[in-house]
């Protein structure tokens, strides 16, 4: 018999999480436990505004699937169930827990991932004050947010307070295409190793029109294997998350597929729990940018991994 539950968490975070599209102050999760024969699956999810989620509308797409999962709906057939999304991503990585667990299977083949600290949108100043922190606790790789205004101060503050530091960019769609080949000269001539997600998913068709001097990342354009032919001309690297995909299940065919058309990868997540980054762990080998320091930020952590001199460990 197979039963399943689920529940909102609200974690609060040490400080401000401050990206183009605003602030957060907590990360609102969604838990699903799923058991039968004893054994109880846990998945996390974090619903996210830019896809048309809330805490509200997922819990309502699991409550729809609970029927069917007590009357054996498998992960496979899960994946046509629902859509890609938070929900289906919670739903199927408690049962992937679940798998694991009545199979009694071990950790990830590593038992430690790098992992990218990120330093969220401030004054040129205060970005390079958290870069020096960071690198202090052994951090080597820096994931910048940014908007439109004072991108390269920002960049050369960083650079000149992390020298040693590897430099990566995460725009989340607030650039626009005039000027973005130039910006790009400007930002391979400043040492940055990759730019994620420069322009809104609906009008990233210039990437096509331009060669690349540095990896450009898709993040928000990128979701499922149904993304992948629109993708291929336009980026270099698909950053794979598993509340886009829709789940463990999805973003493990979404690497392979990736990889076989050459795309490199970025292992990401939001802000959550360790609960998450456990669920998406079994892709950090594959990875060449692993960022999963969402549980970083939370003010308090449940089961928490440990994250020391820029690398998770499996705990």
């Amino acid at each position: 018999m197979v039963e399943v539950h689920s529940y909102p968490e609200s974690w609060p975070l040490k400080t401000s999480f401050v990206i183009s599209r605003g602030a957060r102050t907590q990360a609102d999760v969604v838990v699903v436990e799923y058991s039968s024969g004893g054994i109880t699956g846990i998945g996390e999810c974090t619903p996210y505004a830019r896809y048309g989620e809330s805490v509200e509308s997922v819990m309502s797409e699991i409550r729809a699937l609970v029927p069917a999962l007590e009357q054996g709906l498998t992960r496979a057939g899960l994946q046509t169930a629902a859509p890609a999304g938070a929900a289906r991503n919670a739903i199927d990585c408690a049962m992937a827990d679940w798998n694991s667990k009545q199979n009694g299977a071990g950790p990830p083949f590593s038992m430690s991932l790098p992992t990218v600290q990120t330093l969220v949108i401030g004054s040129p100043e205060a970005m390079a004050e958290a870069a020096v922190v960071a690198v202090g606790r052994g951090v080597t790789v820096l994931k910048l947010k940014l908007d439109r205004e004072l991108v390269l101060q920002r960049v050369e503050a960083v650079r000149a307070a992390a020298p040693s530091a590897e430099l990566v960019i995460d725009a989340n769609e607030a650039w626009r295409g005039e000027g973005l080949p130039k910006l790009c000269d400007a930002l391979a001539e400043r040492g940055v190793a990759m730019l994620e997600q420069p322009l809104p998913a609906a009008e990233d068709e210039l990437l096509s029109r331009f060669a690349h001097p540095l990896p450009i990342c898709a993040d928000e354009s990128c979701h499922t294997r149904k993304d992948l032919p629109r993708l291929r001309g336009r980026y270099d690297m698909l950053n794979i998350k598993l509340d886009k995909t829709g789940g463990l299940t999805e973003a493990l065919a979404l690497a392979e597929e990736g990889r076989r058309m050459g795309f490199e990868l970025m292992l990401g997540c939001m802000l959550c729990t360790s609960r998450a980054v456990r669920a998406a762990w079994p892709l950090g080998d594959w990875a060449r940018f692993v960022d999963l320091d969402g549980p970083t930020w939370l003010a308090r952590d449940v089961e928490p991994l440990r994250f020391d001199g820029g690398r998770v460990y499996w705990t």
